[in-house]
């Protein structure tokens, strides 16, 4: 079976979650995903290989079809799907942005976090302060990756005092508000904490 995916125009990392998706729909087969940037080429091959697959990357007219035969004797490593259960992981976001630096990239490296992070297990808790809890008011660019994980399991709690600083509280989409006592409590717990 050989299923072609179109990723043309796609930023990062877009391409490779479209690919992880067909393969993850196959038992064996091969996948051809279309992209047309040297990253994105750069990408989704190491995602393959990463996975044990066969890669084989033909160039057409300055675009790349990235074959990736999955199964058919080749060593093979599980692709992890997603799931109803979540992994004992609490992320502290301190920012609506990813990283320091101009505001606008940050911004758009944020929806990709996300977005990346719909692919793997959803973590048990996203605890929100100072402008992170921008990101869980009504208009957020992140605001249905939000819900997805919610819906996921994934507990969502913002800081209140934050909330009444940025006069956003009446604004908050998702999840509930919480004080510092709360958040402390979940930094020392038992879970595995990320800080972004």
């Amino acid at each position: 079976m050989v299923k072609e995916i179109n990723n043309r125009g796609l930023a990062c990392p877009q391409p490779v979650i479209n690919t992880k998706r067909a393969l993850e729909e196959l038992e064996q087969g091969t996948v051809i995903s279309i992209v047309d940037n040297e990253a994105a080429r750069e990408n989704v091959t190491r995602f393959a290989e990463n996975a044990g697959c066969q890669v084989e990357v033909t160039e057409k007219n300055g675009e790349y079809y990235i074959a990736i035969t999955k199964g058919e004797g080749n060593k093979e490593v599980a692709i992890v799907k997603t799931s109803g259960e979540t992994a004992p992981l609490v992320y502290l976001l301190t920012s609506n942005t990813f990283g320091n630096g101009a505001e606008d990239l940050g911004e758009t490296l944020m929806v990709s976090f996300f977005n990346s992070l719909l692919e793997k297990p959803a973590p048990r808790m996203i605890m929100l302060v100072n402008s992170g809890v921008r990101l869980a008011v009504k208009n957020s660019r992140v605001l249905e990756q939000f819900n997805k994980l919610a819906e996921r399991g994934t507990e969502v709690i913002a800081c209140g005092t934050c909330l009444d600083y940025y006069k956003l509280k009446e604004e908050l989409a998702v999840g509930r508000v919480t004080n510092m006592l709360e958040i402390l409590e979940n930094l020392t717990g038992q879970d595995k904490v990320i800080t972004l």
